[in-house]
């Protein structure tokens, strides 16, 4: 199937960009495919937009200090008079610090208090305490000596530990609230209808949480009151123009925009851009369904995580990627040159299939397959959808698309960092135009590198499928991006190639 002009579901709001109020004159397609067409939705200085150093730094330091003063203090009480408490610190340090860092305890929040984070605080105490006993009891004549760690000694060890613990906290959340005074962060609010407005005057009558608003960012917003404190600035196409004018650090997203869709996409734009993105769903119940989300002066609001590519994780995923395509291309080596072999005997020369597609922020490349049909022509080439029922492939052609082994060069692509094993796959830039047109979250899957496999694929949305489901799946993988998750995919995907289904 080719698809035509016509043949992608387009609407008049997409095409216009301006969002409700879109014009049906501004929708220009190109009748030829271009290498260098990108995304509609692009991020210029991407990753150059950071937060302040003391609000990402400084907060999670002193935390992990009062903390440590805690432990330090408590375990000097509690110890006999032979042992070292020193010691004890030692043991408990290692487990309850990376605990605590887990469960969000060194992370900076919109309402302070040490009484909500203690209950989370005691049950990791009592983890690390428990861990620090057992790592005595295995280091018995190796370690020095802890004395006796009876019921009551670690019962008044974590009796100790904890108040210190929390009066700390909430010290440093009282010096924290005094900085937040003196030197408020510029924040821009997504939204302006009457959540948005009613959130600007909470923070500018509460100076407690740090925030001064700075405007809206609303393409077709509401009629505002005369005379009103904050101006609207535009739509999302200003987004990095006034983050750069105002240094924003904080973006809060409220219901009450005009276009949900474009709402989405300025908070996915402001991340990229390294701000810290908050969601006001205004829904009072949110904090019932989500358990663990903060609060604006009564107001329901989770944090957005960070960007996948700014997650720890990721740099496990690179060198992960760059070990298993430079292992697999040479353990494969022999079936690479049978796959290549068999393709020359039946198509000719030329058994590597050269298509440029588009991956990571837009960037075009070269990708690799085993030719499985001669295009008549580079136009074919480039806006052919799929050609696995085309009557032109021969026996070996199928073969090879039928077991996914067409795919196989696609590993020298990873090696090189144009892809990654797992990540949405790369579309030719004349369908990236066009789909981008059609769907608005289609550009959006461009924040992370392509991949071989991904979980738009292992879900059964390959070959003739939606592509506006494959997009949505594409992002779902993207912001809840982890390490497990890409071995699941690659799990599915074995399993997948055990069992092809040709398409």
């Amino acid at each position: 199937m080719t698809i035509d002009h016509e043949s992608v579901p387009r609407s008049a709001d997409v095409l216009a960009g301006t969002g409700r109020r879109g014009n049906h004159h501004g929708a220009g397609l190109l009748d030829r495919p271009s290498s260098r067409a990108l995304p509609t939705r692009t991020y210029a200085g991407v990753g150059r937009h950071r937060g302040r150093l003391h609000s990402r730094v400084a907060l999670p330091l002193a935390l992990a200090t009062a903390d440590t003063l805690a432990v330090a203090l408590a375990a000097a009480v509690t110890a006999p008079a032979a042992t070292r408490p020193v010691a004890t610190a030692l043991l408990l340090l290692p487990a309850l610090l990376p605990l605590n860092l887990a469960g969000g305890l060194y992370r900076s929040r919109l309402s302070l208090s040490a009484l909500d984070e203690f209950p989370a605080l005691a049950a990791r105490a009592a983890v690390a305490t428990a861990f620090a006993v057992t790592v005595d009891a295995c280091l018995t004549g190796h370690w020095t000596d802890l004395g006796a760690m009876g019921p009551l000694r670690l019962l008044g060890l974590l009796l100790l530990m904890l108040p210190l613990a929390a009066l700390g906290r909430a010290y440093v959340h009282h010096l924290t609230r005094r900085a937040r005074r003196r030197r408020p962060s510029p924040v821009l609010i997504l939204g302006a209808g009457q959540l948005g407005q009613r959130i600007a005057g909470v923070l500018t009558a509460r100076p407690e949480y740090g925030l001064r608003p700075v405007g809206y960012l609303d393409a077709d917003p509401v009629l505002l009151p005369p005379g009103g404190p904050l101006p609207v600035l535009g739509g999302r196409e200003v987004l990095g123009r006034v983050l750069r004018r105002y240094r924003v650090h904080h973006v809060l997203a409220t219901g009450g925009a005009a276009d949900d869709a474009d709402t989405l996409a300025a908070m996915r734009h402001a991340a990229r851009l390294g701000c810290q993105v908050w969601l006001l769903p205004g829904l009072r119940e949110f904090d019932s369904v989500q358990g663990t989300g903060d609060h604006l002066w009564g107001f329901p609001c989770l944090r957005l995580g960070a960007p996948a590519m700014r997650r720890h994780g990721w740099a496990v995923k690179r060198g992960f990627d760059i070990a298993a395509a430079g292992l697999g291309l040479l353990l494969i080596s022999p079936l690479l040159a049978a796959c290549a072999l068999a393709v020359r005997w039946e198509t000719g020369p030329g058994v590597l299939f050269r298509q440029q597609r588009t991956g990571l922020d837009g960037r075009v490349f070269t990708l690799l397959k085993f030719r499985t049909l001669r295009p008549s022509n580079e136009h074919e080439s480039a806006t052919r959808w799929n050609i696995a029922q085309d009557h032109r492939m021969g026996t070996v052609g199928k073969f090879l698309r039928k077991a996914s082994l067409d795919e196989l060069p696609q590993l020298w692509n990873v090696l090189r960092g144009d892809m990654s094993l797992v990540g949405p796959r790369p579309e030719r830039p004349y369908f990236v135009m066009r789909f981008g047109q059609a769907y608005p979250e289609y550009a959006d899957r461009h924040r992370v590198p392509s991949g071989l496999t991904g979980l738009a694929q292992v879900s059964g949305l390959r070959g003739d499928t939606s592509i506006e489901d494959r997009a949505r799946f594409d992002n779902r993988y993207i912001e809840g991006w982890t390490l497990w998750q890409d071995a699941k995919i690659l799990l599915r995907t074995a399993a997948l190639v055990v069992r092809p289904d040709g398409s």
